[in-house]
């Protein structure tokens, strides 16, 4: 993994913690704080009563269901862009947009921070038939 990049407004000890992810450069968000996106993926949704991990498993790596993906060491950028659709009716989904829906852009990108800075096993579809 390529090291992070780090705005010039942020502290010199936080980036050297590894705390904030580089400025979003597709989703356009602010910069991610992983133990800010930590804590908010194992908060209840007061609409929903889920966190991200009761159904995406500790860490985002062990989904309730097999249709639900493994978010650990997915690309920021597409869980933002994901979560950005759901919140904003975009893209749709019976729990993920009602969970969606009152996320900041700056928790979205925080629980982006939080996902792709955990050790996943995704894996892709080469070789499936």
């Amino acid at each position: 993994r390529r090291p992070p990049l780090r705005r010039q407004d942020e502290s010199e000890g936080a980036a050297e913690a590894g705390e904030h992810e580089a400025r979003s450069s597709s989703a356009g968000l602010p910069a991610g704080n992983i133990t800010a996106g930590e804590t908010l993926a194992s908060t209840k949704n007061a609409k929903t009563g889920q966190a991200c991990v009761d159904c995406h498993g500790a860490e985002g790596n062990a989904p309730i269901d097999a249709s639900y993906p493994k978010l650990a060491g997915q690309y920021g950028d597409y869980i933002a862009h994901s979560l950005q659709g759901y919140r904003d009716g975009k893209r749709e989904h019976a729990l993920m947009s009602s969970q969606a829906a009152g996320l900041t852009d700056q928790q979205i990108s925080d629980l982006g921070a939080y996902f792709s800075s955990r050790t996943g096993n995704l894996r892709d579809l080469h070789g499936v038939q």
